[in-house]
Formats: C-alpha cells, structure tokens, sequence
C-alpha cells in the first residue's frame, strides 16, 4: 500500500478538485482546514408558543401552581411533568403562555419549544417523528442531521437536551404516550388536555384544572374589554357563554364589529341563537361528543359556544364566510393565503383579518415558510360541522378545488427539488404563478422542499380525502409527487400510508405503470425501514405487472430496489460464500437496471444505475472494474452536470482506490468528494467524507490530515447543532 508521505526525497502530488494540486500530507491537511462550513446556528435559545394577551383575569390558583411545579424540579433537577386539564377552548394555552411570561423564564434558559399536536394527528395518533423533527431543528439540528425514524429521533432529542433546561409546552394531548415521547431531560413538559391521563398522573404529572370562569371573573373579562358595559348585562353575557372565554371573547369582537350595537343586542341575539337551536334540535340530535366543545360531558359549555359561533358566523362579510367554509372543508388543520386564493376566495386578506380579529383563527408559527392560518380547535369543530350542513355538491366542489391546489403545487415542488427525473404524470396545467398572489408558493428547489416540508401534514390528509371522494387520479399523482419529500427528508412512514392509497388508486384506473410505482416507492421506504421482507412482497407484486408497462424506466426502478435489498441481505449474512452470493445477485439486478435506462436513455438515471452497479463491484473486490464504471458514470454526469452523483461517485471511487492498494488516490477521490459536498452545501456529505479520510489518515500514520480532519468534523457538528452548548446554571 502506498503512503501518503514523500519518503525517499520524492513528493506526491494529489489533485484535489479542478485544477487545484496539493503537494504532500501537509498541504493536504491544510487544504481540509481551508474547506468553508456554514456559520452555527444563533445561540439564541427558542422561544416558542402564543403569546400571552395584555388582558387577563382570575386564574391566581391555577398560576401558583404551575410556578410551584417549576420551582420544585429548579430545586432538584431532572424531568417534570405538569398537566393542564380542561375543555376546549377554555385558556389553558393562555394560562400557560401568561405563566411562562410571569414566572417562568428564568428558570428555563434553554429556551422553549411549542406544539400543538392538533396539527400533527392523523386518525387519532399524533405524528410524533415530526413533532421531535421541528424540535431538533429549533434546537439547531440541521435538516441533513436529523434522521429518520421515530427512535432515532427521540435519541437525538434526548442527547441533544441533555445539558439544556428545556420548558415544552405541548397543546391537546390525547393519549399519556404522547407526552412522554416529548419529555426534556432536564426540564418541564406542560400538556394540555381535555381530559385527565391517570397513567401521568400516576408518574407524578402535577395536575392543574381549569374551569369556566365564574360570574365574577367573566364579569370583569367583559368589562375590560368593553368599558361601557354595565355589571348585570355583563353578567348576563358571561352565564349565556357558559363561562367560556372563547365565547365570551367571539360576542364581545361581533359587537366591537358594530358601533351602533350595545351590550343588550348581544344577549338578545345570544338568546335567539340559543332558541334557534333548540327550535331545530340539531345539537341535540348529533349527542355531546360531537358538539363543538368536542368531548363528552361539556354540556351546557359545548351548546354556549355553539350558539356564540353561530352568531358570530352570520354576522361576517360574504368573502369571510367563503373562506370560513374553506377552512372547514380543509383536509388539513392550516392553510395559507395562496391555497385560499386558488380555491376561490376573494378579499382573503380581508377574510382572514376578520377571523384574526374575531380569535376564531390563530396565525400559526412557520418559521422560514409561507404564513399558515387555523381555527381554534373549538372553531374548526364548529366550523366542519357547518361544512357537513353544505349541499353535497357544494362542499365537493370545494373539496375538490383544495385538491387540485395541491396535486398542481406539489407537482411543481417536485419538478423543482428533483429535475428531469422520471416521472408517470405530465406537467401540471396551471404555471406555478398561477398558484400564488405574489408569484406562487416558491420559486427555487430549497424554497419548494421546504414548503413541502411545511404542508406535509395537510397533503397527507389530502391523499386520503381524495381516496374517500374517489378522486383516484389526484391520488395517485400526490403520491408520485410527494417522494421528493418523502426521499430527502425521510418521512418514510408517510410513503407507506400514501404509498398503499396510491396502488388502490392505480387498480381502480387500471394502470400497471402507476401501479408498479406506487408499489416500488412503498418497498423503497420499507428497505430504509429495514423492513426487507415487506420491501420484497411490494416489489413481487411489482415485478408480476411490468409485462404490462411499456416504459423500459418502471423495470429498472425495480429491479433498483431489489439489488438495493440484496446488498442490504448480503451484510447480515454469515459465511463469506454467501456474502458473495448476494453481492453478485445485487450486480446483476443493478446491471438490468442499467440497462433499462440506456435503452430509453434517461442519463441521470445511468448515472444512478452505474453507480449502484459500483458499489456491488466494489463490494464483491472487483475494484477494478468498479473504476472503469464510475469513469464512465462521471463523464455522463459532468455532461449533464449531475453534481450530486459526482459526489457520490467519488466516495465510492475511493472505496475501490483503497482496496487497489492505492491510498493516495483514495485520499485525493475523498477530498475531491468533501470539496463538492462543501460546495452543494450537503454536510451529511460532506460529514461522510470527512470521516473516511480520518480513517485513511490513520492507515496512513499522517498524524497533520488526521487532526485537520478532527477539527474540521468537530466544527462542522458544533454548527449543524449536534454538540448541545453549556448552559450556565441558574
């Protein structure tokens, strides 16, 4: 094996990148110093969460004691739990965000994560991987660097909180598994709910009950905000709100929103639209668990509410109440301005102010992406009610206008993050700008992937109302779409669930190729699940129907998938002949794939295929022959300037130098490989690479190129949010 030094007075060049040379181990290492990172993310700690309102009454109790609860886990460090119960709507998250103003901050210097997992349940369970997902980011995880899978996360959120004094506030918690997912080593987790959770309780959770204000706390909320009011009408207001601050703060706006009108108009029209109700016995008629207040047992608190909401309701401007049935048909839990506009709505910003203002909708948190808006979960119960009421006819064709935002929007996102790859659908119809007031939702491939990322959520919930509705079509369109997210972010569990409407979706239009597809993207997120077996079940299925497919490109996907498995079996067997085995078997899938793809051409897809062929010849030894395919895949990237496969071509370009013998070259493929990484911003990459020279450095006994690559590792970590920061104690 050849060394990296210049023993026996010669020297030894290695070109490095383009026409850079670096002569000798020395400049090598100082070359890898040299390699420019991103800055680290601000040390400002987060501050999630509403904030808290300037007007605010009563709820001494219930702040003493969630101040004693921090005070108690400040004076003997470690996890607390404190849960706040009660009905929707009734200021838990207020109280929370007035006790974090008041008592809390000082306690928690490592700052405050928030989420509402109403906007993160599908079918009852919260997705919990994405919740922890926008937890590692606000921490200062880099996107690249945060894995995959739900275990892998909740390790990474406990070492990454290890040394931070963490307070999370968590709205809506349904079930004790959901809160304990979400514990900070080191800090307080404050959930609420609707219901008590005696097995939290019985872990030690501190419990806090928030009732509806009485008349006198209610009393004094009404004349605070509305001065002129006198005691006994106020009064009133409040025992026809059931105590209920939504309530209360929805009849007081509706009359702000008309001068002419006093406090007496307000309960007359409360006490019609109680006698409406009744008169027409619909609340009664759908039980308590489906009135607004959402939960069993609410009682005369639910049917209160309902009655303000439907005042307030009839009372908006024509294009307020479009957008309010939009936003009660929504799949979803958020929508945007942009998704309103192309599903019809006029004067949105007139619509959504009148909403803000009335607190039935809240601006949610979307840090970096476009504003999102909801209803108050109270709300939005309300407000799908009152969508159910529509003609049928009516609230598909609004349905149907959000899907087709969607299925258009996500199209474009893909073309975008992923290019010319192969693709089943055409081009939506509607240009991008088309689905924007200001141009569209993005406009680059960073700006797509995010706004992807940031509507996850609500496009899954699409697929499946489009699967209800029996919109096969845009069903299966969504899911081809959505793997530009699924691929680079890893929401593999979403590829699945869609994944499996989507193959429905394809049998019912009887399309093999869709068909073939969906089942191939389905065993992709299943092999990175180490779910091999479902993996293979998918694409035998596959395989049975590409007689059927015309399109030589659907044959190499699968017979990609099925070497990818292969190699995944072949490092789990035991004997070297079996390795072997599966080595070759993986080669020759690879080469079949290869072969598909030249035959249409499609050239990045040779690229990927020659690649994938490499890493079977490199891990079968033929290290050889694994050059002269990665030669070859590399000047058909760099003709169509397929950079990231460059990069992926030279990490294994330099696998196969090193089983040659040939060091110095590996080193100079690795560094070649670490300068693209740097360059295309891909430091999970470029953390690959770094890594691998290390260890070359150590084969090498070069003590300068093991050191630089320590340090340049060390930082590229501290700035992608990996190593926590000290927090001084309190």
């Amino acid at each position: 094996m050849s060394s990296l030094g210049t023993g026996g007075g010669g020297s030894t060049h290695n070109t490095v990148s383009g026409d850079a040379v670096v002569v000798g181990p020395l400049l090598m290492a100082q070359h890898i110093e040299g390699i420019q990172l991103p800055p680290a993310a601000p040390a400002a700690p987060p501050c999630q969460g509403p904030p808290p309102t300037r007007v605010f009454v009563n709820r001494t109790r219930e702040l003493a004691g969630l101040r004693d609860a921090a005070l108690a886990l400040a004076a003997d460090p470690g996890p607390g739990v404190v849960m706040v119960v009660g009905v929707g709507g009734v200021g838990k998250t207020q109280l929370v965000a007035q006790a974090v103003r008041r008592e809390l901050p000082e306690l928690f210097p490592g700052g405050q994560l928030y989420v509402d997992l109403e906007d993160h349940r599908r079918d009852g369970a919260a997705d919990l991987a994405a919740v922890l997902g926008g937890f590692l980011r606000a921490l200062g995880v880099h996107k690249d660097y945060v894995p995959g899978t739900l275990a892998e996360r909740t390790a990474l959120f406990r070492s990454v909180a290890a040394r931070l004094r963490l307070l999370v506030k968590v709205d809506n918690v349904q079930h004790a598994p959901e809160a304990r997912a979400l514990v900070p080593p080191q800090g307080l987790l404050v959930v609420t709910a609707r219901r008590a959770l005696p097995s939290l309780l019985m872990d030690g959770a501190v419990l806090i009950d928030v009732a509806p204000l009485d008349d006198r706390a209610g009393t004094e909320l009404v004349r605070r905000w509305h001065v002129d009011a006198d005691e006994e009408t106020a009064t009133d207001v409040v025992r026809l709100c059931a105590g209920h601050p939504l309530a209360l703060r929805a009849a007081v706006e509706w009359l702000a929103a008309r001068p002419r009108l006093t406090l007496d108009d307000v309960v007359r029209e409360l006490t019609a639209g109680r006698r409406r109700t009744g008169d027409d016995g619909a609340h009664e008629a759908m039980g308590p668990a489906m009135r607004t207040g959402g939960e069993a047992g609410e009682g005369g608190v639910g049917e209160a509410v309902d009655a303000v909401l439907d005042s307030v309701v009839a009372g908006v401007s024509e294009p307020t109440r479009y957008v309010y049935d939009l936003l009660g048909v929504l799949p979803g839990t958020t929508a945007t301005a942009d998704l309103l506009s192309a599903a019809g709505a006029t004067r949105v910003d007139e619509g959504l102010g009148e909403l803000l203002s009335s607190r039935l909708a809240v601006l949610v948190e979307s840090p970096g992406g476009p504003r999102h808006y909801r209803l108050h979960d109270v709300v939005r119960a309300h407000a799908r009610l009152q969508a159910r009421a529509l003609p049928g006819a009516r609230r598909r064709s609004l349905l149907r206008l959000v899907v087709d935002f969607y299925a258009d929007a996500a199209a474009h996102g893909d073309a975008l993050v992923l290019g010319d790859r192969f693709r089943i659908q055409p081009p939506p119809v509607r240009p991008l700008v088309e689905l924007g007031s200001y141009g569209g939702p993005f406009t680059e491939a960073p700006e797509a992937l995010e706004w992807l990322d940031a509507e996850r959520d609500n496009l899954q919930a699409t697929i499946r109302a489009a699967a209800d509705e029996g919109w096969h079509q845009e069903v299966w369109r969504l899911c081809e779409s959505l793997w530009a997210l699924y691929h680079s972010r890893k929401h593999l569990a979403d590829c699945v669930e869609s994944g499996l409407l989507g193959i429905e979706a394809a049998q019912h239009e009887a399309r093999p190729d869709v068909e073939i597809r969906m089942r191939n993207q389905v065993a992709r997120a299943a092999y990175e699940l180490g779910e091999l077996d479902r993996a293979e079940s998918q694409l035998d299925a596959a395989t049975g129907l590409l007689e059927l497919a015309d399109d030589p490109r659907l044959s190499g996907v699968v017979w990609e998938s099925r070497g990818l498995i292969a190699l995944a079996r072949g490092r789990s067997e035991v004997s070297s002949r079996a390795v072997g085995e599966r080595v070759d078997e993986a080669r020759q899938l690879f080469e079949r794939a290869l072969s598909a793809n030249r035959a249409v051409p499609d050239p990045h897809g040779v690229v990927v295929q020659s690649y994938n062929v490499a890493q079977a010849l490199v891990a079968g030894e033929r290290w050889t022959d694994a050059l002269g395919v990665l030669d070859e895949a590399a000047e058909i990237a760099r003709a169509s300037g397929d950079l990231p496969m460059l990069l992926r071509i030279d990490l294994v370009r330099a696998k196969a130098f090193v089983g040659l013998g040939s060091l110095d070259r590996a080193v100079t493929a690795t560094v070649a490989a670490a300068d693209r990484a740097a360059e295309l911003k891909q430091f999970a990459k470029l953390d690959q690479a770094l890594e691998l020279l290390a260890a070359f450095a150590d084969q090498a006994d070069d003590r300068p190129l093991r050191e630089a690559c320590e340090e340049k590792l060390g930082t590229l970590r501290r700035s992608m949010g990996l190593r926590p920061p000290a927090v001084p104690p309190v």
